[in-house]
């Protein structure tokens, strides 16, 4: 199932975040990809107000693995820009968090795409200048079982 959400100011990419959060359940995966300054961070700050996570949601690119336990499920933040090989991934222990009891979001999947889960949500955002500096179009592409509700 594959769906486009057009944006046209922040609160609306995180507000599409929210929604998604909301609806998320243990153990499930969601790839999140965009060039820098798509709008990823917001994207993910609004997935983790969804889940209930009241405390600040920041990119993870230097530690790579946030996680947060305030909300109603466990949510596991990756930013795998800086992953040399998925042996980091490992050491860290990403198992425990995509089949866990929790949420995994992970931004730049392509990195490390043989460790993804093949009934992983995959979230693209692009920019197009042309239709100004706010403006998102997002494509949120599910297994059918994970169809977004309104």
């Amino acid at each position: 199932m594959k769906e486009i959400i057009e944006t046209n100011k922040a609160e609306e990419t995180f507000a599409l975040g929210v929604r998604l959060g909301q609806a998320a359940k243990a153990g499930e995966v969601y790839c999140l990809e965009g060039d820098l300054g798509a709008g990823k961070t917001v994207f993910a700050q609004g997935f983790a107000q969804g889940l209930g996570i009241d405390e600040a949601v920041n990119s993870p690119t230097f530690t790579i693995l946030q996680s947060y336990e305030g909300g109603r499920l466990p949510f596991y933040h990756f930013d795998a820009y800086r992953i040399g090989d998925v042996e980091e991934m490992e050491e860290i222990g990403y198992e425990d968090c995509f089949y866990g009891e929790g949420v995994s979001l992970v931004e730049w999947p392509q990195l490390i795409a043989e460790i993804i889960p093949e009934d992983a949500c995959r979230i693209g955002i692009e920019k197009d200048l042309e239709r100004g500096t706010e403006y998102r179009r997002i494509t949120v592409s599910r297994p059918e079982e994970q169809q977004l509700k309104d």
